[in-house]
């Protein structure tokens, strides 16, 4: 069976990854330079840092069989299991950082970047035509969709499938964040990171203390109400803010270079309590279907290879 999956996140290549272990001939599709969605890991000069999302947890039995083999693989590490106090569950992170991840799961699969989908159609025969922006069209019997869902029922009008209307209604936090790559060390304590400093900062991380990166590199993530007061200034004016506002964990170091990243679909409110939504041949996956997290989207994946083959 030909399979296309729309999103290169750990829904969407989980999915993909089951179906081709099954023996279908599966492809993913992604905007993006490179997968992972939001296992994201940027390099600015020698620095290596994590500007999606910083780690994962696990408490399903299902998620934590795949963890342990990343674990087993070299893939995945635990960091640490909390951050100002230890509630027990191992917070993990990908041993190169979290696009490692994605990587892993990628290096068997056709997975093509850079490809933006303009519409889908649903055929007659009631197989799908999926268009992508240069004019090229990719034929499958099924179809599993894991972006965001503003950007799913977008691609989907043109398929004239009867999705309800609650599901799109999710409304989604928008996030900022600041790359800072320092001539020094930052004065974020062991572990590496620090969760809900202030009410305008929700994640701090030191990339060195995580063991990602050989130079002194901070990860700042804005709250979702300081990133929405803020998401329409001035770039320049607004990458100065979020540079003040870092510097209190830049100790003594001077910041060298950085940059800002906007997540626009960050977290979704109010997920649906399905790990999927199925009409037939679609698929709807992702961590608005599931739950808020990186074991919610990788779930959601998971049951929508389960729910095709």
């Amino acid at each position: 069976m030909r399979v296309v999956v729309i999103g290169a996140g750990i829904a969407g290549l989980l999915a993909a990854q089951q179906l081709h272990s099954a023996g279908h001939e599966v492809t993913v599709l992604d905007k993006g330079k490179s997968p992972g969605g939001r296992l994201a890991t940027r390099r600015i000069g020698a620095a290596t840092l994590d500007h999606g999302a910083q780690f994962f947890t696990v408490r399903d039995a299902q998620f934590d069989h795949h963890v342990q083999q990343w674990v087993h693989d070299g893939v995945v590490r635990e960091w640490c299991k909390g951050f100002s106090q230890h509630d027990g569950h191992p917070r993990y992170i990908g041993t190169a950082g979290m696009s490692s991840v994605a990587k892993h799961l990628a290096r068997d699969l056709d997975v093509r970047c850079n490809t933006f989908v303009f519409e889908v159609l649903r055929n007659e025969d009631t197989t799908w035509s999926t268009r992508i922006d240069d004019g090229s069209v990719f034929q499958s019997d099924a179809l599993v969709v894991t972006c965001p869902l503003p950007q799913a029922y977008s691609l989907l009008i043109t398929a004239h499938v009867d999705i309800p209307e609650a599901l799109f209604q999710c409304a989604y936090d928008r996030t900022l964040g600041l790359l800072a790559v320092l001539d020094g060390n930052t004065s974020v304590p062991a572990p590496g990171g620090i969760q809900n400093p202030n009410s305008d900062v929700q994640f701090v991380a030191d990339n060195v203390r995580k063991g990602i990166s050989s130079v002194p590199a901070l990860t700042v993530h804005f709250s979702p109400t300081f990133s929405e007061q803020h998401w329409d200034d001035n770039p320049d004016a607004l990458h100065q803010l979020l540079l003040q506002h870092a510097r209190k964990w830049c100790g003594n170091a001077t910041v060298i270079d950085s940059q800002v990243k906007k997540w626009p679909f960050a977290t979704p409110h109010t997920p649906s309590p399905d790990r999927i939504w199925q009409h037939e041949s679609l698929v709807i996956a992702g961590d608005a279907m599931s739950g808020p997290t990186v074991e919610g989207a990788a779930l959601s994946g998971l049951s929508a290879a389960a729910a095709i083959s």
